[in-house]
């Protein structure tokens, strides 16, 4: 199982309406082959700042499964005009 980890920055006053549109774009990678779960969480320090954390079955499933399908493109439609600066993404397992 890989942990795909984002840090991610959202314009200031757009929070409330990242979240709508998250919430939209949750059922477009919960139907991806590979997927396990996902949660997004919003920093309380810097209630602009969110971390999203999705389980893959391997990393290929989100390096190419996901990223290479027309479902990213709706993903990123909805969500990557939030960003500033655009969110660096890492890949984690367990040791």
């Amino acid at each position: 199982m890989i942990l795909e980890v984002a840090i991610l920055e959202i314009k200031p006053g757009l929070a409330e309406e990242f979240e709508t549109a998250f919430k939209t774009a949750s059922s477009i990678i919960a139907s991806m082959s590979g997927y396990i779960s996902h949660e997004l969480q919003r920093c309380i320090e810097t209630p602009n700042r969110y971390i999203l954390l999705v389980h893959w079955q391997t990393l290929e499933d989100h390096t190419v499964g996901f990223r290479l399908s027309p479902e990213y493109q709706q993903w990123r439609s909805l969500l990557h005009n939030f960003y500033d600066p655009f969110p660096r993404v890492e890949h984690y397992q367990v040791v």
